[in-house]
Formats: structure tokens, C-alpha cells, sequence
């Protein structure tokens, strides 16, 4: 089923219940990531939470999973501002309330494992290939991108993808921890539905501290979580032997 967003020449979202799937289109291009595309995935993503997603799923069509930058474009401050902004702005994925799986289904280069580190979790096929390598090109990438590569994948990994220029192929990112699981697109959705069943309130808070929210923003969603009815509903389902059915209020 198309989604609210539905479809573009460069990006498409379809829903599969309460998951969505947006998929990068550019395949001639593997998926590289241009001024129009970087606009693109915060507006789809926001439109497919209002529309009531419970989890989001990011993909590209093909073989390549995003190639980073289009070298073909044209770098400067809107580019820059559109890239950041989509990864980890206001709007952009990190500010999402609700899960973001990335589908590495192939090479996710410079930009590309920006994306994937925007995500909330990280799925890898056999073909998945993680680098940053800005020393390779002489660019370079927001101090946001270096401080979480480290968190993720740990000091040694990101040292060798930011000051050597290493890829890291599947093993490499499951064993250091830049993916979470190995598994292709299906296995994503599989995954992405067992995240639909879990209290929204409490995946929202608990996503919003790991990003690292202010203490006044924190505090709320605590509070949001212990007077919500999902904390009733857990309450009632023990009590009566049966799987909470949790709807985010």
C-alpha cells in the first residue's frame, strides 16, 4: 500500500500496516544523496508519522543502499544545511518520535552511513559496506557525525574510518557494533512489526535521551510515559495474561 507520502521520482514511502517503508530512488546514481533528496526524506518521514507509522524503515532501490554526496552537485551552505538538517535538525530522523530502521541493502558510503547512523538501528545484507572517507576527498563531516560513529561503533572502528580511510564490510560492523543485526529488507520489516507492538511513549522518551535531549525535555517524557494509559493497559494485560495493546496515549 502506497503511503501518505507516496511516490517520487527520487523517493517513495509505502506502508505495511503500521510500518513504512521509504525507499531512495536514484538508483543510477546509487542512491547518492542530492539538494532535492536531502529535502525529501525529513518531509516524507514526518508525513508517514502524522499518518500514524509506528516505525520507519529506510531503504534504496537497487543495489546500493546510498553512495553519500551526488558528486555531480553542488556543494555549499543550502546543500550542507539540508544534509544536517536531514540527519539530525529539528526535523530531521534523530527528531523523529517514533523508530528508524536502516535497510543497509549494499554500499553506504560517506553521506550514506551518515544516514544509516541517523537511524535508530541498523540492518545489514551481505553487501552492506560502511566508510567515511573524508581524507580521500578533502571534505569533511559535522562533529555530529564523529562523536556518534564513535558511540556506536567505538573509538578504534571510527579512528580507522575517519583518520585511514577504512570500510568496514558486514562482519566488521556487527562485530564493532555500526549494525545491529545482518538480514535483508524483509528481515527489517519483520523486525520493524515486533517494534510497532511496544509502548510508543516509552520509545519516544527513551529515543529522545539517547539524542540527547535537554533535562526539561527529558523530564517530560518521563512523566508522559508513568501517566500515560499504555502504563495502565501493561498493568491490565499481566493481570488478565495477555499482550498489552499499546496506543501511544
Amino acid at each position: 500500500m502506497t503511503g501518505a507520502f507516496g511516490e517520487s521520482e527520487i523517493l517513495s514511502a509505502r506502508r505495511d500496516g503500521a510500518v513504512s517503508i521509504l525507499t531512495l530512488r536514484r538508483p543510477e546514481r546509487r542512491n547518492a544523496l542530492d539538494l532535492a533528496l536531502c529535502r525529501a526524506i525529513p518531509i516524507a518521514a514526518a508525513e508517514e508519522v502524522e499518518a500514524g507509522a509506528r516505525v520507519l524503515v529506510v531503504t534504496g532501490e537497487g543495489t546500493s543502499f546510498c553512495a553519500g554526496a551526488d558528486l555531480n552537485g553542488v556543494y555549499g551552505e543550502e546543500f550542507l544545511e539540508a544534509l544536517y538538517g536531514m540527519l539530525h535538525g529539528p526535523r530531521g530522523l534523530t527528531s523523529l518520535p517514533v523508530p528508524v530502521i536502516a535497510a543497509v541493502n549494499g554500499p553506504a558510503i560517506g553521506g550514506g552511513t551518515q544516514l544509516a547512523m541517523a537511524c535508530d538501528l541498523r540492518v545489514a545484507d551481505q553487501g552492506a559496506r560502511f566508510g567515511v572517507p573524508t581524507p580521500r576527498n578533502a571534505m569533511a563531516v559535522d562533529a555530529w557525525t564523529i562523536r556518534t560513529l564513535a558511540s556506536l561503533a567505538g573509538g578504534g572502528a571510527a579512528r580507522r574510518m575517519l583518520i585511514a580511510a577504512e570500510t568496514l564490510d558486514v562482519d566488521a560492523a556487527l562485530a564493532c557494533g555500526l549494525a545491529d543485526r545482518s538480514g535483508t529488507l524483509s528481515d527489517a520489516i519483520a523486525w520493524a512489526h515486533e517494534l510497532a507492538t511496544l509502548a510508543p511513549l516509552s520509545i519516544a522518551h527513551n529515543k529522545a535521551v539517547l539524542n540527547g535531549a535537554d533535562d526539561a525535555t527529558a523530564e517530560a517524557g518521563f512523566a508522559a510515559c508513568w501517566a500515560s494509559d499504555d502504563v495502565r493497559e501493561s498493568g491490565a494485560a499481566r493481570a488478565e495474561r495477555r499482550a498489552p495493546v499499546f496506543t501511544g496515549r
